[in-house]
């Protein structure tokens, strides 16, 4: 299945995309939240668009929010491709590095990306993300795809001046406002294929910075689940992102590359679809 998530922001309601159209199931789910992940809800939903329902098309003038409801964590991993360590001058990590967005971050695939008050350095990051399907704790990688309810596009944004000018910590350049979107749809394993072989690309107005594939991960998926719940619970509807492939703005040489009001950044993951997002000033 290819989940989706429908209507004005703060207002979304659940759908689910067949043969390319949209379809509202807010008749049969009530959103793609804990909730719904914890309780099977995608079994119970498949078995029910099973028996055919009538179900309402939505306009694909309708606006997209993020695939999964505001989920209790959004988990990154840093310097997860061996290239990117290599284009930023950092060292190629042991083990994971873990950061965390602001659940705040998160927003739909094509909404515009504010650029943060006072920022220069808004840098781009297209990374594959997973949502976690049940409760996870001192998984098993054996085990761990039995966890995944599904995958999603993600772009990280990151604001370079606040993740490293700044004291060092990661999260204060990874937690602004609309730099999580995520979607446009969610679409589960059977329908991805070899998770590990995905072409994901990224361009700025037009001109490709990122053109790589997921087999390039240093840690792969079920590595990760199993890491991480050595250190923390997951929850059902938890979105972890796996990191971004080389590229970005910041590794930019000579003169680093960064987002100006305006620009338009254009992503996407083989079977995963494609995100659109326009740069504007912050305003308050």
């Amino acid at each position: 299945m290819k989940l989706i998530r429908f209507g004005e922001e703060g207002k979304e309601k659940p759908g689910v995309l067949l043969n390319d159209k949209r379809y509202d199931v807010s008749s049969i789910v009530t959103d793609y939240n804990e909730a719904f992940f914890e309780n099977d809800g995608l079994k119970k939903l498949e078995e029910a668009l099973k028996n055919n329902p009538a179900l309402p098309e939505v306009s694909d003038s309708v606006r997209l929010g993020s695939p999964v409801a505001r989920p209790s964590k959004i988990i990154c991993i840093g310097l997860n491709y061996v290239d990117h360590c290599e284009e930023t001058g950092a060292a190629i990590p042991e083990e994971p590095i873990i950061f965390f967005k602001s659940t705040t971050s998160l927003c739909g695939p094509n909404d515009n990306l504010i650029i943060p008050k006072n920022s220069e350095k808004t840098d781009w990051e297209v990374e594959l993300a997973f949502v976690v399907g049940k409760k996870a704790s001192y998984v098993s990688e054996e085990d761990a795809p039995n966890y995944i309810a599904g995958y999603c596009l993600l772009n990280d944004y990151s604001e370079r001046a606040f993740q490293i000018e700044r004291g060092g910590q990661w999260a204060k350049g990874k937690g602004s406002d609309t730099f999580a979107p995520l979607g446009p749809i969610m679409a589960t394993p059977d329908e991805v294929g070899d998770v590990n072989n995905l072409k994901m690309w990224l361009t700025v107005n037009g001109k490709t910075f990122q053109n790589s594939n997921t087999s390039n991960l240093i840690f792969k998926i079920p590595f990760l689940v199993h890491y991480l719940s050595q250190f923390m619970t997951l929850l059902p509807g938890d979105v972890i992102s796996t990191g971004t492939p080389p590229g970005v703005g910041l590794g930019i040489k000579p003169d680093p590359i960064y987002i100006k009001a305006g620009d338009v950044i254009e992503l996407g993951i083989e079977g995963l679809g494609t995100s659109k997002q326009t740069a504007v000033a912050y305003q308050g």
